[in-house]
């Protein structure tokens, strides 16, 4: 059973999932390109727009642009543009002539959350939430955060925020309204069973963490909630530290969405020593293939990778590899299907775009766009096991992967 929600951090947007039995939002595969990730030049809204219009014609996977003509658009608008508003809702209609959902343009302040989330940090108070039925739950309260010291708990509805009943409004404004400068404080009226009280939590500055790990006797445990952040890499890199004694490795990417194609790469990497990780199909057919680079890692204990509808683009990048490379069985649902790669483009004014400008193929040449990765092992929920809160594929993970090592053990 899939159980779709939009959850909202107020640490970032779409990082994380419940125990992976939710769907959460989808988020692109990145490309970073070492480019400036702010552009401060200053021009005027008709020159924000015609930067657009050019940058997407010379730079998009579909050289047709969706078999339109283009140049339509250039003067479409032409003197009807007076604010940076204006440019936007001009901008958002030309892009959604191509028909396609992960090209978006940004206005200052969403291409400055999209950079919050791939430094990893933001300023606030700590807790993921989520809406239903027009409520707005906390489903995550974060260790070491201001909202723990503030004793708010898992469960808790938050009403009011600064005296603004936020009941039924998006879960981003409702977001913005918890965001401010570091060191203030906001305050939350909070409900909790049949109490209803206020709290006042001071904002700071959170560090996300995008992997956690554990070991369960002789098996590793390894999520990964999102592959946007900057200090990915080097967060994984310590979770294989703590379970590298383990003889056996469950890595966990549903409800990860996605995020930078690096990311995903070096991770497939320390499980891949050489070969084709990723193929990547641009603009009128050019063809690249990124390899595997030399690693002191050669990583070949028994793995099981879990995965579900939610787990797309990045997270079907490393996936599909180590599938392809049969270094580890999935185990889970169909994945997403997200086979498109976005470049982050910085504009003028502090805007930003995110442009698809490719496919990928898994290393086998295969396109799993709209398709998704089927598991070697097909493990659903059932609605008892959602209200039990009973993670019935990460316990047959752990039954799979213990005769794994087994078999292992034993030479077969």
């Amino acid at each position: 059973m899939k159980k779709q929600i939009i959850i909202f951090s107020f640490i970032v947007a779409a990082l994380f999932a419940l125990n992976g039995l939710f769907l959460n939002v989808n988020s692109p595969v990145f490309q970073n390109t070492g480019e400036e990730m702010i552009n401060t030049e200053h021009v005027s809204s008709q020159k924000l727009f015609d930067n657009v219009w050019e940058t997407v014609k010379e730079n998009y996977y579909d050289a047709s642009l969706n078999r339109q003509n283009w140049d339509r658009w250039k003067y479409r608008y032409r003197g009807k543009i007076k604010t940076d508003e204006d440019a936007k809702v001009a901008i958002q209609t030309m892009i959604e002539s191509l028909d396609d959902p992960y090209s978006r343009y940004m206005n200052k302040s969403e291409y400055a959350d999209q950079n919050t989330s791939i430094n990893s940090k933001i300023t606030g108070i700590g807790v993921n939430i989520a809406t239903t039925s027009g409520k707005v739950r906390i489903i995550n309260v974060m260790e070491g955060t201001p909202a723990q010291y503030a004793n708010l708990q898992n469960g808790d509805i938050i009403t009011a925020i600064d005296g603004k009943d936020v009941s039924g409004l998006p879960l981003s404004d409702v977001a913005n309204l918890v965001r401010g400068p570091e060191n203030s404080f906001v305050e939350l009226t909070i409900l909790r069973g049949k109490d209803k009280f206020t709290k006042k939590v001071i904002r700071k500055e959170i560090k996300i963490k995008t992997v956690r790990s554990s070991v369960d006797k002789n098996i590793g445990y390894i999520q990964i909630m999102t592959f946007i952040g900057s200090t990915t890499p080097n967060e994984f890199l310590e979770a294989l530290e703590k379970t590298k004694k383990t003889d056996g490795l469950i890595l966990d990417l549903r409800g990860n969405t996605g995020g930078l194609l690096p990311n995903a790469i070096f991770i497939a990497n320390l499980f891949i020593p050489e070969g084709n990780i990723v193929s990547i199909v641009g603009r009128n057919g050019y063809k690249y293939d990124i390899y595997a680079q030399d690693t002191e890692f050669n990583i070949e204990k028994p793995m099981i990778v879990l995965v579900d509808g939610a787990s797309a683009s990045a997270s079907e990048i490393l996936s599909g590899a180590l599938k392809d490379y049969k270094k580890a069985k999935l185990l889970g649902s169909q994945t997403y299907g997200k086979g498109m790669v976005q470049k982050i483009i910085p504009l003028p004014n502090e805007t930003g775009l995110n442009l698809t400008i490719a496919k990928y193929l898994t290393p086998n040449g295969t396109d799993i766009n709209k398709k998704g990765i089927t598991p070697d092992i097909e493990v659903n929920f059932t609605m008892e096991d959602v209200k039990k809160q009973n993670d019935v594929q990460l316990s047959t993970a752990k039954t799979i992967l213990s005769e794994m090592i087994g078999q292992k053990i034993a030479g077969k």
